[in-house]
C-alpha cells in the first residue's frame, strides 16, 4: 500500500513543519507496518509555473495537430509554445514549464525551434508531472488557479510517499485512517478521525426515496447501505488535489464518481461501488449465485458463477460481485446523472474464495 506523509498528517497532528521521512519510516516499521520503501515526490520539480493559454494557432500541412500557442505567464508579454494536444481552448489555465523548467526524472526544458515556430517552454500533461498516466492531452486547471504561481506549491506535489507491507491481521492499516492512527500514537500526537468528521446531521436516516434493498442471505452480507446521488454533473472533472493523491497513491484517476469512491476507499478502508441508477431495474437484494447465472464484469470478462459467490442483483439478474468487481452493465458513464452508491460488509472469507475462483486477486 502506498501513502502520501501529507494525507497522513491531515488527521495525525504532525505539526507544521513536518518529520523526517526516515524517522516516520521508522516509527511505522517498529508498529508493526513495515516499510517497505520510501522516496520523495515532486521535490524535482522546477520551474513550473500556472499559465493562461491567450491565444491559438492552428498550423497546417502536418500528419499530426500542432498548435503555436500564446501563453502568459503573469510577468512580461505571452510567449510562444508549440503543443500537439487538441483538449484546451484560449482562456484555460495550465501548468507551464519555462525554459530551464525540471520535470521528473531530470528532464529539463530548453527553448528550441520546431514547426518554423520558436517555442519558448512546454504546456504540460498529467503524465509529464508524474500526476497521471494521460499522455494525450495536457493538464487543464481550474479557472480560478492563481496565474504565475509555482504549479508545485499550488498542486501540493511535493511528499513523501511510503509503501507498507500490511499483514492480515493489520486489515485496518490498509486505509489512511488506520496508517495515521498509528501514527499519531508514535508521535504521541492528537489524532482526528476522517469517519467522524463532516457528517450531516440525518446520516442515520432512512429515506423514503432511497432506492429499495434487502439482504437474502445474512451469511453473505450482514450490512447493506446505499445513498441516492442526483443530478450529478458527469462533465465536471476531479479536483486537482484528489488527482495528485490518488496518483501518489498508485491510483489512476478515471472520473469524477469512480476517483471519489476509490479516494475514500483509501481513506476509511471502506470499499463503495457506484452504480448507474438509470441502468438498475426493481429492487437490489444481495444473495448467492444461482445455478446457471453469468456477469460481464467491469474487465469485459464474462463470468460464470459458482453458487458460493456472493452478488448484488436486481431484477435482470447479477450486477455486481460483491466485494470484488462490479457488472459492465450497471457502470457509471460519460451520461451518468442520477448514482446510487453502495457500501457493505460482506463475509470476508466468502469474497476470499470467490475472488481466487475468478482469479480477480
Amino acid at each position: 500500500m502506498r501513502v502520501p506523509l501529507s494525507w497522513l498528517a491531515d488527521y495525525a497532528a504532525l505539526g507544521p513543519v513536518l518529520p523526517d521521512a526516515g524517522d516516520v519510516a521508522r516509527r511505522l516499521t517498529a508498529a508493526g507496518l513495515e516499510v517497505e520503501t520510501h522516496e520523495p515526490a515532486g521535490h524535482d520539480i522546477s520551474g513550473v509555473i500556472v499559465a493562461q493559454v491567450t491565444g491559438i494557432e492552428e498550423l497546417t500541412g502536418f500528419r499530426k495537430p500542432v498548435r503555436y500557442c500564446q501563453v502568459a505567464t503573469g510577468s512580461g508579454e505571452p510567449v510562444g509554445v508549440i503543443c500537439g494536444a487538441v483538449n484546451f481552448a484560449a482562456g484555460d489555465k495550465v501548468a507551464f514549464a519555462q525554459p530551464g523548467a525540471v520535470l521528473p526524472g531530470g528532464f529539463q526544458i530548453a527553448a528550441k525551434k520546431a514547426y518554423d515556430r520558436m517555442s519558448n517552454g512546454m504546456i504540460c500533461s498529467a503524465a509529464e508531472l508524474a500526476i497521471g498516466d494521460d499522455h494525450s492531452g495536457i493538464l487543464v486547471l481550474a479557472g480560478d488557479a492563481p496565474l504565475g504561481e509555482d504549479f508545485v506549491a499550488y498542486a501540493g506535489l511535493a511528499d513523501h510517499v511510503f509503501e507498507l507491507s500490511i499483514t492480515p491481521d493489520r486489515g485496518y492499516a490498509l486505509s489512511i485512517r488506520g496508517v495515521a492512527r498509528e501514527l499519531a500514537t508514535s508521535y504521541g500526537v492528537p489524532y482526528t478521525d476522517p469517519a467522524g468528521t463532516g457528517l450531516p446531521e440525518d446520516a442515520g436516516m432512512v429515506s423514503a426515496d432511497v432506492y429499495p434493498a434487502s439482504i437474502d442471505d445474512p451469511t453473505a452480507c450482514d450490512r447493506f447501505v446505499l445513498r441516492e446521488v442526483r443530478g450529478f454533473d458527469p462533465a465536471a472533472p476531479s479536483p486537482l488535489w484528489m488527482r495528485v493523491r490518488l496518483a501518489r497513491s498508485g491510483m489512476r484517476s478515471v472520473s469524477l464518481a469512480v476517483d471519489i469512491t476509490n479516494y475514500l476507499m483509501l481513506e476509511l478502508g471502506q470499499p463503495l461501488h457506484a452504480f448507474d441508477a438509470a441502468e438498475l431495474s426493481g429492487p437490489i437484494v444481495v444473495r448467492r449465485a444461482r445455478p446457471g447465472e453469468r456477469l460481464e464484469t467491469l474487465d469485459h470478462v464474462v463470468r460464470d458463477l459458482d453458487p458460493e459467490d456472493i452478488l448484488i442483483t436486481d431484477r435482470s439478474g447479477p450486477i455486481s460481485m460483491a466485494g470484488t468487481m462490479g457488472g459492465l452493465a450497471t457502470e457509471i458513464s460519460g451520461t451518468s446523472r442520477d448514482l446510487v452508491i453502495e457500501a457493505a460488509h460482506f463475509s470476508a472469507r466468502g469474497t476470499a474464495r470467490m475472488s481466487r475462483r475468478h482469479r480477480l486477486f
